[in-house]
């Protein structure tokens, strides 16, 4: 029940991109499907706050780097499959999403996520998307703040002032998860950068200079902005050394 719950969670979250065109259709299905980040953050919950706060009208939640929008769509068709009952038995319920705001530097993928969702998610005001610099754009008061693999494209100042202004976009309960490779990680951390190399090149982009840290070293660096961290794999099945840091915003003491 719970595999075939999954794959049915696949095919609606790949579905909007037949829209977008053949290669957002195969992309969103490669990604969804192999990349474990996706089921990981719905099978552990943890893009749900603190649990003893309730939000009726759900979460804001904030994709830096958003790409052609794949975490908008399989978020909200995660929630409207819990909703038919049609969920694993093992995973709690998903989080409810307010609003999504996805922040992407690349036109073309902006436009992608817009040809797929705009029809059903962004016309229900329920998913928004945006062409612009994380390093320069607003950030939206967010309960959750979303960055997987792109805040190692700016230097390490560049990281922390956007790690800074994450921290005051998000609720006093907020979560976010920064997927990251680790610089200590050998050989698994330097295939991950052929790869990422790759991977971008295919999409039509230029590949860029990276500035990397270890795990010790960003855990250090966003602890001294005020969040907690808790370092997760986020590698299972694949030869990466992928980690995401599930870091929630401490409260300020007086």
């Amino acid at each position: 029940m719970s595999n075939n719950a999954i794959r049915n969670l696949l095919t609606a979250a790949c579905q909007p991109y037949r829209a977008a065109g053949r290669f957002a259709w195969h992309f969103a299905q490669g990604k969804l499907g192999r990349d474990p980040v996706f089921k990981g953050m719905l099978a552990r919950g943890l893009l749900q706050g603190s649990p003893h706060i309730q939000r009726d009208a759900g979460i804001r939640v904030l994709d830096i780097g958003c790409g052609q929008g794949l975490l908008s769509s399989w978020l909200l068709s995660a929630q409207a499959q819990h909703a038919r009952g049609d969920w694993p038995s093992d995973w709690p319920a998903p989080p409810a999403i307010a609003h999504i705001h996805g922040i992407e530097l690349m036109p073309r993928d902006v436009e992608r996520a817009q040809a797929a969702l705009n029809n059903q998610a962004t016309a229900a005001g329920r998913a928004s998307f945006e062409a612009a610099n994380m390093c320069t754009a607003a950030f939206p008061a967010s309960d959750a703040v979303v960055i997987l693999d792109v805040l190692h494209y700016v230097d390490f100042p560049a990281q922390d002032d956007v790690l800074r202004r994450v921290h005051a976009c998000l609720s006093d309960d907020g979560v976010l998860l920064l997927r990251v490779g680790d610089a200590a990680g050998g050989l698994p951390f330097r295939f991950s950068n052929w790869v990422d190399n790759v991977v971008t090149s295919i999409r039509g982009h230029r590949t860029l200079p990276t500035f990397c840290r270890s795990i010790a070293d960003w855990q250090g660096a966003i602890a001294a902005i005020g969040f907690s961290v808790q370092a997760m794999p986020m590698n299972e099945g694949t030869p990466f050394a992928n980690i995401l840091l599930v870091c929630r915003k401490l409260k300020e003491t007086t």
